[in-house]
C-alpha cells in the first residue's frame, strides 16, 4: 500500500523468555532478589528452624520443665540431658523450648508494634508540612532521648501488678513487656519513613502515581515501606532477655532465655553449659534476624540491583 513502510527484515519478535520476564510479578521478583542473599537464607532456615523447634519440641521432648531431680545437679550434656541440667536438676533443653516460645513471641510482637507505630508516626510527618512534622520530630526527638532501660525498669516496676491482676502472671508481664518494648523502639522507624516519604514525595514516579489517583496509601506500601523493614526489627529480643536478666521481666519460675542466663550467672565457672545454650539461642536469633533485615532490605529496594 502507498505510504506504508514494511518491517524491517532484521525486526526480531519478542522472545518468550523477555515476555515471561515482563510478565514477572513483583512478588517473585522479591524472592528471587531475596533468594540471591545467602546470609539471608541461611538465616531464614536457622530462625525457622528454631521457630519450628520451640512449637513442636514438647511433643519431641515431654520432660516436665519443673521436675526436679537433686541427684543430677548442674550435670554437663548428655544423652539423658542433651543440654545438661541446673542447679536443681531441671532438664535445660525442655526449659529452653518453654522459654524460646516466650523469647520469641515478645520479640516478634514487639517488633509488630514499633513497626506499626513507627510507620504510622514517620508518615504522617513525611507527607504534612509544617508544625504537624515538626512537632512529630520533636516527640521523636523526646523519646530518642530518653534513657530507654531505666524508663523500661520504672514503668514495669509501677505497672506490673495491676496487668497482673487483670491479665494473669504471664499475660499480663506479656502484654506490658510487648507495649513498653513496642513504644519505646519505633522512633528508627519513623525517622526512616519520615526520610523516605520527604526523599520520594516530589520524585517522578511518585508525581505519576499520583497523577492516576494513586491514594496516599497506596504511595506509602508501594514506595516507602519496602525501605522501612530492616532496621528496628533486632532490638525486641534484645530488650526482653535484658529485662529478665535484670529480674524484672516474667516471673523467676518462667524460664525465657534472659531468665536462664541470669540463673546461670553464678555458676559459670562449675557450669558454663547453662550460660552457653541460652546465650547462643539469642545470639542466633538476633544475627539471624539482623541478616534477614538485611536481605529483605536488598529485594524490596527497587533502586538497588543485585
Amino acid at each position: 500500500m502507498a505510504g506504508s513502510t514494511l518491517a524491517s527484515p532484521s525486526a526480531e519478535p519478542v522472545s518468550g523468555a523477555a515476555q515471561t520476564s515482563a510478565a514477572t510479578s513483583p512478588g517473585r521478583e522479591t524472592w528471587k532478589r531475596f533468594r540471591r542473599h545467602k546470609l539471608a537464607m541461611a538465616s531464614s532456615f536457622v530462625l525457622g528452624t528454631m521457630i519450628l523447634g520451640v512449637i513442636v519440641g514438647p511433643w519431641l521432648w515431654p520432660v516436665p520443665i519443673n521436675e526436679i531431680d537433686f541427684s543430677a545437679q548442674l550435670q554437663t550434656p548428655s544423652l539423658k540431658h542433651p543440654f545438661g541440667t541446673d542447679d536443681l536438676g531441671q532438664d535445660l533443653l525442655a526449659r529452653m523450648i518453654y522459654g524460646g516460645r516466650i523469647s520469641l513471641a515478645v520479640g516478634l510482637a514487639a517488633m509488630v508494634v514499633a513497626t506499626f507505630v513507627g510507620i504510622l508516626i514517620g508518615a504522617i510527618a513525611g507527607m504534612s508540612r509544617g508544625y504537624v512534622d515538626n512537632f512529630l520530630m520533636w516527640v521523636t526527638d523526646l523519646f530518642l532521648s530518653l534513657p530507654q532501660l531505666p524508663l523500661l525498669l520504672l514503668v514495669i516496676y509501677f505497672f506490673r501488678e495491676q496487668l497482673k491482676a487483670v491479665f494473669g502472671v504471664e499475660g499480663g508481664v506479656f502484654i506490658l513487656i510487648v507495649i513498653v518494648i513496642g513504644g519505646l523502639k519505633w522512633m528508627p522507624v519513623a525517622r526512616l519513613v519520615r526520610a523516605q516519604f520527604m526523599s520520594l514525595r516530589e520524585k517522578e514516579f511518585v508525581e505519576a502515581a499520583r497523577a492516576h489517583g494513586a491514594t496516599k496509601f497506596r504511595q506509602m506500601v508501594h514506595h516507602i515501606l519496602p525501605n522501612a523493614i530492616g532496621p528496628v526489627i533486632v532490638a525486641a529480643t534484645i530488650a526482653e532477655s535484658t529485662l529478665s536478666f535484670l529480674g524484672l521481666g516474667f516471673p523467676p519460675d518462667i524460664p525465657t532465655w534472659g531468665r536462664l542466663l541470669s540463673d546461670a550467672k553464678d555458676h559459670l565457672d562449675s557450669a558454663p553449659h547453662w550460660a552457653l545454650f541460652p546465650g547462643a539461642a539469642i545470639f542466633l536469633t538476633v544475627l539471624s534476624i539482623n541478616f534477614i533485615g538485611d536481605g529483605l532490605r536488598d529485594a524490596l529496594d527497587p533502586r538497588r540491583v543485585i
